[in-house]
């Protein structure tokens, strides 16, 4: 009885924040579209809002849109008579379940947030790890996986830095997530990630294990990390890969060093040195950020383990098996015979597990 008082709660709780947040955006459309709204002064305001009330407004469209078809299904079931077309309608209505559960998890994350750092964009670097050039590869395949899955939540993407190997893979990639609630989604890919397939670089068709690197951290504002100028040292240098004429002639590149700390942070992708450090500047922030966390929290669990280790094939928290088209996330001790469409940005329902599970 105390369970299902307690779920009754939270659902009116949901739709009741989610009828304010509806309300909200609503006002702001035709506030937007008011010829009384001043341009200059209240404007941009009003846009910001508006695009932070967005993602909200547009899972509660596709939910309402599954409810429907899954309505229209279930009224269908009842009156269908051949055995074949049943068929067809039960797997819709289960897919179609499915759909729901995932849109009001995501509802539901987006409506009542936890760690405050959940709400803010992401820094992700991806590495290789063992494996030599395959790996490279394989932190290619890491990054157009996170770009498409992007792509499909509304998040911008801005690299940060690159380093390309011969392959044309990344021997490492940062790279800023902009949106709402993108470290949140993001934190869970932190670790070793392993992959099991036959490479590029193979002749003989053998089965090769591979491994690249994934730390995430949510980016940090100046307020938040203080930086002296005294515990920098910062050396510029001339960028190197692609780049025409402007490679190697420009120190446009920037090395920043925390000496307190020992963190070391280069910035080469743009031509300014002023936009390479300034970018270098946010990386360094969000480590030290997420290394006074990881001291905090240590001092509360000193058995609490780092979130990326040596790279090394052995420490895993999830194997991507080409052959067997299947992906294994070991914390959670679930498998997906689903490689494809996950490596094509199909992230939602790992990355719901993981935070129903807060795998970290």
């Amino acid at each position: 009885m105390g369970n299902c008082n307690l779920l009754i709660k939270e659902k009116q709780e949901t739709q009741g924040k989610l009828s304010l947040l509806l309300k909200e955006y609503q006002h702001l459309v035709e506030k937007i579209a008011s010829a009384s709204v001043n341009r200059a002064k209240e404007l941009p305001a009003l846009l910001k809002r508006m695009g932070e009330l967005e993602p909200v407004v547009k899972l509660h469209r596709e939910r309402q849109q599954v409810l429907s078809r899954l309505a229209e299904c279930q009224l269908l079931l009842k009156t269908e008579q051949d055995p074949e077309i049943r068929k067809l309608v039960v797997e819709e209505i289960a897919d179609l379940t499915r759909q729901q559960e995932q849109l009001q998890e995501n509802l539901q994350s987006y409506l009542f947030p936890g760690d405050p750092s959940n709400e803010k964009n992401a820094i992700v670097e991806i590495r290789q790890g063992t494996g030599g050039e395959e790996a490279c590869l394989f932190a290619r395949d890491l990054f157009r996986m996170y770009s498409h899955y992007c792509q499909r939540h509304g998040f911008e993407i801005e690299i940060f830095d690159s380093h390309i190997s011969e392959r044309g893979g990344f021997k490492e990639i940062v790279f800023l997530v902009k949106g709402r609630g993108a470290y949140g989604r993001l934190r869970y890919e932190s670790g070793v990630h392993r992959v099991q397939r036959v490479p590029e670089t193979e002749s003989s068709g053998r089965i090769h294990t591979s491994a690249a690197t994934v730390a995430v951290f949510p980016e940090a504002q100046e307020e938040e990390v203080l930086l002296d100028p005294k515990d920098l040292k910062i050396d510029t240098f001339c960028s190197s890969g692609a780049g025409g004429q402007h490679v190697n002639k420009t120190a446009s590149a920037v090395r920043i060093t925390h000496l307190p700390s020992g963190i070391v942070v280069s910035c080469q992708d743009e031509r300014s040195q002023l936009q390479n450090r300034s970018r270098a500047l946010k990386i360094l922030r969000a480590r030290l950020r997420q290394l006074n966390e990881e001291e905090r929290k240590r001092r509360l669990d000193s058995e609490r383990k780092a979130q990326v280790k040596t790279g090394d094939r052995s420490e895993k928290i999830r194997t991507y098996n080409f052959p067997q088209n299947r992906l294994t996330d070991h914390r959670l001790g679930v498998t997906f015979y689903q490689l494809e469409r996950i490596l094509d940005g199909e992230l939602d329902e790992l990355i719901s597990r993981c935070q129903k599970a807060e795998v970290v």
